[in-house]
């Protein structure tokens, strides 16, 4: 049984799609979780019926009632291979309160999973220490990319190469559709407002309700403009000994010119080497993730990449010198460092890959596209249009 006081809320209808959207995985960001108690309570007020289910869950229940990220680690970075494994196989020995969540949480995920029908969409609810507009942190393949073009706001691709175990990881390696939103600053109203339009738009895409434009437009308005996809393609990394603090108000996306000033860092002032686009900068005292960069990603580039995935042509790259394939499921690539450094990533990002970093010499490169439910979602009206 799922947790009394990690369910906000459960609607079934008629047989149909299941939507699992999950608050709080930070506990100080809590945003998410007050707005999927909202519509919870509205839908069950006006006795709407729902052409198939809705859960809302709460994430990190102990860190959410001290309104911290995390009260011993991050949540959102332990749901890598091995914990999972060990969890699976009932040997996991939880150390500290994240631990006892994820295995909490997973437990919840996987009867969710066994007793509806599907097919299932999985949806974490976020908020940022620094002012943002709406956007997507999406794992990229097609079925992401195909679903998450109906909302109006930027789509993030890249995130995984560059953050370990984060939950939406996992359950993208399990085939199913699943992304991020964070709606805003954690003690903005207009991120509650983003979370409350988000969660019923979602429920429009895959038909659970009827649409209406007043979400859309909503989202639409708070994204001042800003669409179509980006991706990071840097880290700004901290350790727990690191001294790390943001100058200014920056926020997501602006642009930040060659030498300037920015942040300090162990005492030392931080200047760009180069002009870049700053992304989720860090202006709270907790979390490994100073900033991020990233850039807009070509409409043409996109659209190659499609074609390119749907035709495999991803099973060419192990004929080519240091690169094989890691496993006889041909979903992942070993990849020689210093053999292949003629390669730029740009070409296994095009082709589906996104890389984990193995060793020294060595990049682990995983295609999502291999583990897709592709057949699961066949007839989806947001698929056709």
């Amino acid at each position: 049984m799922i947790q009394k006081e990690r369910l906000i809320g459960k609607l079934s209808g008629k047989q149909g799609p299941c939507l699992i959207m999950i608050g709080g995985v930070h506990g100080n960001e809590a945003s998410g979780v007050k707005a999927l108690s909202r519509v919870c309570h509205e839908l069950q007020e006006s006795k709407t019926e729902l052409q198939g289910s809705f859960y809302a869950l709460k994430g990190n229940l102990a860190a959410l009632t001290q309104q911290k990220r995390y009260l011993d680690t991050d949540l959102n970075r332990l749901w890598n291979r091995k914990i999972i494994k060990e969890v699976q196989a009932g040997t996991f020995q939880a150390q500290t309160a994240e631990e006892n969540e994820l295995q909490q949480l997973y437990s919840a995920l996987q009867e969710i999973l066994q007793t509806e029908a599907g097919p299932f969409y999985f949806i974490d609810l976020h908020t940022t220490s620094a002012q943002t507009i709406p956007f997507l942190t999406v794992n990229d393949a097609l079925l992401n990319r195909a679903f998450t073009l109906h909302y109006p706001v930027p789509i993030i691709l890249g995130i995984e190469e560059y953050i370990q175990g984060p939950l939406l990881s996992y359950i993208n390696e399990l085939g199913y559709v699943a992304f991020g939103f964070e709606g805003g600053q954690h003690d903005d109203q207009e991120a509650y407002l983003n979370h409350y339009h988000f969660i019923y738009r979602s429920m429009e895409i895959i038909g659970l309700k009827k649409s209406s434009s007043q979400h859309y437009d909503t989202l639409k308005k708070h994204s001042k403009g800003i669409q179509g996809f980006y991706e990071i393609i840097s880290r700004f990394g901290l350790e727990d000994q690191d001294e790390f603090q943001m100058l200014g108000n920056y926020q997501n996306f602006e642009l930040i010119a060659e030498k300037e000033h920015f942040a300090n860092f162990n005492g030392k002032a931080l200047k760009a080497t180069e002009a870049f686009r700053i992304f989720m900068p860090l202006y709270q005292k907790q979390g490994g993730d100073g900033y991020f960069s990233i850039r807009k990603i070509p409409a043409f580039f996109m659209q190659l990449s499609a074609f390119l995935r749907k035709r495999s042509a991803d099973r060419i790259l192990p004929l080519l010198p240091g690169i094989a394939w890691h496993d006889r499921k041909r979903s992942a690539l070993i990849i020689n460092r210093k053999v292949a450094r003629f390669l730029a990533k740009q070409l296994f990002h095009l082709l589906g890959y996104r890389n984990k970093e193995l060793d020294q010499n060595h990049w682990l490169m995983y295609n999502r596209e291999h583990a897709a439910r592709s057949e699961e979602y066949e007839g989806a009206e947001w698929l056709r249009n």
